[in-house]
């Protein structure tokens, strides 16, 4: 698929997380643009402390994938059949937005290409602010898939098994996954704009006003 023609403003406004993905195959030249985008991203005192690892290898997915989904179901799918009971709600937070991560959850391997955004030195940090020297870079690939018409979503559910999938990955013992992001062709829903709360509930000038 071809590079889409739309603006900044565009992507930014319609790249909702794209759960339901299909396996067709996603070119080693797209890939490779995305993540020299995702490099242009910020980065703490421009060290670049990072690697990206791309992941295709189908024995490799299916243990990490089954990281994930004991993540998965520790947190949420224990409450599936509350989750599915509930009504459908304005901000997104219902029986639909809860099937789809549980589709991504059974088909994560169905992704045709991973993306680990990694952080080499970070293991044993204790800055609650270290994302800051990557998840910029991660959002810039995520954008950057949208103008491909590929889907993404940012996820950590396999950090339970931190470890091994560090060794499965063949990553130094200092260095940290700071997500598992899965690509692919969206297999069904658009690219809509994400909901979020009004602005006016959640910006405030010059001091927080609590509600």
């Amino acid at each position: 698929m071809s590079e889409s023609e739309i603006t900044v403003l565009e992507a930014l406004h319609s790249t909702p997380a794209r759960r339901y993905l299909s396996p067709e195959p996603i070119g080693d030249d797209i890939v490779r643009k995305l993540l020299d985008a995702a490099i242009r991203g910020p980065n703490g005192g421009n060290t670049q402390r990072w690697a990206w690892i791309v992941l295709r290898d189908p024995e490799v997915k299916a243990r990490i994938a089954a990281f994930y989904r004991e993540g998965w179901e520790k947190l949420y799918g224990v409450h599936r059949e509350v989750m599915l009971a509930q009504p459908e709600s304005a901000d997104g937070l219902g029986p639909a937005n809860f099937r789809a991560g549980d589709h991504l959850a059974a088909h994560l391997e169905d992704a045709p290409v991973w993306i680990f955004p990694v952080l080499l030195g970070a293991a044993r940090s204790t800055n609650p602010r270290l994302g800051a020297s990557i998840y910029g870079a991660a959002q810039q690939l995520m954008l950057a898939a949208r103008a491909y018409g590929i889907g993404s979503t940012l996820t950590t559910l396999h950090t339970g098994h931190e470890a091994e999938t560090r060794e499965l990955l063949g990553l130094p013992e200092d260095a940290l996954t700071m997500a598992l992001i899965p690509l692919g062709y969206p297999s069904r829903g658009r690219w809509a704009e994400p909901k979020r709360r009004p602005l006016d509930e959640v910006v405030f000038h010059d001091r927080y006003t609590a509600p």
